[in-house]
């Protein structure tokens, strides 16, 4: 991997991670931009003590382009886009449009390929390794600024999740704060040691469910599965065999296989309502442990979290999405319309040939 660092026309950071070691990126933005300006503030809910990003300026952004005006292609001509060079690999910059900015944070865009028309599952293996390596530097990078204490990693796709922008690309939020999320696995994980005398609750759910009926593939160093209480219609979990923190502590015979894993997952995912149907919605997203201090998780340390990635659908069946209403967003209690086992059933079913 080759990695080249510069800078478009209003100062933002835009960074290319070449498969070719003689790859050169000179190309100049040559849009007469102004400096980005933003409004992102972070306030904390005093009853339920999590954190909300106020970001008034995201109303303006970029919505829905046709196709030869995405803003995510490589330039061509007159026509400048985001990306100043005629073609890459894989592209990460900082968004034009953050949620999260300054001291609130910082939010980036990854760019899996210039080809418009494709997706992650198209990828080739060398491809989605050099997506892997991208989230590995800049999930290193972001740690080490001041105002990061935890790196989120993800992918919106489908116009049914929201996604404003067709091209395949995900995203990368480094937060000034332990996410809500994060913080209740992070609770979790310290009541469990705690109960059972120092067992960790990551190594104890995965084998649990690598003895289970859920799993859905395994390899030599990485297992999916179906989670016994799948909040959403078609769910999975996948878990590096030998437990990491984050994206940097993979081995490299983890790293090689993961592209076979993970594009055999996603492929099936379009599989699961069967052919003629639309590519599937989704969002798959990494969970690493915070950079910050764990003062208030007693007795967990980094180490004691395990990176996984989760990757679920709101489809749960043909024509048919999953809302969240009142139990789910009101209360937070999700009802699932698709049996676990079910689901993971129905993921081994459409394992690709």
């Amino acid at each position: 991997m080759k990695k080249t660092s510069t800078r478009l026309a209003d100062g933002r950071e835009l960074v290319y991670y070449d498969l070719a070691d003689d790859a050169v990126r000179d190309a100049v933005d040559r849009r007469p931009l102004d400096a980005t300006v933003t409004t992102s503030e972070i306030r904390r809910d005093p009853l339920l003590g999590d954190s909300v990003a106020v970001a008034s300026h995201r109303q303006g952004r970029t919505y829905h382009p046709p196709a030869d005006e995405c803003p995510l292609c490589p330039s061509e001509g007159e026509r400048l886009s985001e990306i100043p060079d005629s073609s890459y690999d894989v592209v990460v910059f900082e968004n034009r449009f953050p949620s999260l900015a300054g001291d609130s944070g910082r939010c980036e865009v990854v760019c899996f390929t210039s080809d418009h028309h494709a997706s992650f599952a198209g990828l080739s293996e060398r491809q989605a390794r050099l997506v892997l390596d991208a989230w590995t530097d800049r999930t290193s990078e972001l740690s080490h600024l001041p105002s990061v204490e935890q790196v989120f990693c993800f992918e919106n796709r489908g116009a049914e999740i929201g996604v404003t922008l067709q091209h395949p690309h995900g995203q990368i939020y480094a937060y000034p704060f332990t996410t809500p999320r994060t913080a209740l696995m992070l609770r979790q994980v310290a009541a469990h040691k705690e109960a059972t005398g120092g067992e960790n609750l990551f190594d104890a759910v995965v084998e649990r469910e690598t003895a289970g009926e859920r799993i859905v593939l395994e390899g030599d160093h990485w297992v999916a599965f179906v989670p016994y209480a799948a909040h959403w219609p078609y769910e999975v979990h996948l878990y590096p065999k030998r437990r990491v923190p984050d994206l940097l502590g993979l081995e490299e015979a983890a790293r090689t296989e993961f592209p076979q894993v993970y594009l055999e997952l996603l492929k099936r995912f379009d599989r699961i309502f069967g052919e003629g149907e639309p590519p599937t919605p989704y969002i798959a997203a990494w969970h690493q442990a915070p950079f910050g201090a764990l003062e208030e998780f007693d007795g967990v340390t980094r180490d004691d979290f395990a990176l996984h990635l989760e990757l679920f659908t709101i489809r749960r069946t043909s024509g048919k999405l999953k809302f969240l209403a009142g139990s789910e967003s009101g209360m937070n209690v999700f009802i699932n319309d698709v049996p676990p086992e079910r689901a993971a059933e129905r993921l081994r079913e459409v394992a690709s040939s």
